[in-house]
């Protein structure tokens, strides 16, 4: 089934060019479904990269998904112009009276600053606040993860170093749970990140499972409070095949001591063409996402989601 996208997002014609199946919202209301209502927060700098990334892997599932995008009012972003903006894009004034069905936000490069010096801040734990009662589940990503827990359980981050860079061994810490169907026993998955969060600190809150983690330095990778539907994911499934190759390109273009990304590169050479292994991981992770904790128990009539998370 399609993905429905806002009419004319540049991403179309690169999922168009994988065989991806999208339709724009003129084709959509000519059909008589109820799709499926996903919210991203973006809060990538490159936000056509990241939306090409998530819709690729959201569009790649029988069901209808039809996707908003908004952006934070408190920060304007330098890499996305206006006018891109307001075409794609909305804000959380103009979608907060909505429910939807999942919630995604994304990754964003600010994790060595405190959670409270991040420019919005303040308006994402506003989102993250209405996100319990106006989305089914959500699902975050990377920095996002981290903000998550740290706004809905006080678990705080800490610097690492080096930089978590590469391509990491998971092992799965729970048996027959929908997120991690068809799964193998290991599996692969990239980080960047110069920050994480500790199993430690996690496991002193009940309502959180660790759901999964990675060899180290790498450390804990998913976590999940089952009840409430809440996903957080340190690293980044959805990541192309070239991605870390230029984050470290660009670190080394700009005269940083980098070191060369973990199970990447044939022989750890960084002229060579690197090896993907985490494709079918992030297609089955979302797909799976999408399907037990979205599709399959989400309230038909939206409107009565507020009164289902109360209960």
């Amino acid at each position: 089934m399609p993905i429905k996208i806002p009419n004319n997002l540049p991403a179309t014609h690169v999922l168009e060019g994988e065989n991806i199946f999208v339709m724009d919202t003129d084709r959509a209301y000519r059909q008589d479904i109820r799709p499926l209502r996903i919210l991203i927060l973006n809060l990538m700098p490159l936000k056509s990269v990241t939306e090409t990334q998530l819709l690729r892997l959201l569009g790649n599932s029988p069901l209808q998904v039809e996707v908003d995008f908004i952006y934070t009012e408190s920060y304007v972003p330098q890499h996305t112009s206006q006018e891109y903006l307001t075409e794609f894009y909305g804000t959380f004034a103009e979608v907060r009276h909505k429910k939807y069905d999942g919630f995604i936000i994304t990754g964003a490069p600010v994790e060595r600053m405190p959670f409270e010096e991040v420019a919005y801040w303040d308006e994402v734990c506003e989102i993250m606040e209405w996100s319990k009662t106006h989305a089914y589940s959500t699902f975050h990503i990377c920095w996002g993860a981290q903000a998550g827990l740290y706004y809905h359980y006080n678990i705080p981050k800490y610097d690492i170093a080096p930089k978590v860079f590469g391509v990491f061994k998971h092992r799965l810490l729970v048996d027959h749970e929908k997120l991690f169907r068809g799964f193998d026993d290991e599996f692969y998955v990239p980080h960047s990140r110069h920050t994480e969060v500790r199993r430690e600190d996690i496991a002193k809150v009940r309502e959180l499972t660790i759901m999964a983690e990675a060899e180290n330095p790498a450390g804990v990778y998913c976590v999940a409070n089952l009840p409430k539907r809440q996903f957080f994911i340190t690293g980044h499934a959805e990541y192309d095949p070239m991605t870390l190759k230029g984050e470290y390109d660009r670190d080394v273009a700009a005269g940083l001591d980098m070191q060369i990304p973990c199970n990447y590169y044939p022989q750890d050479n960084p002229a060579k063409t690197p090896v993907v292994r985490w494709r079918s991981v992030a297609n089955l992770l979302f797909a799976n996402w999408l399907n037990y904790y979205v599709y399959q128990e989400t309230p038909y009539e939206l409107d009565e989601l507020y009164h289902e998370q109360e209960d």
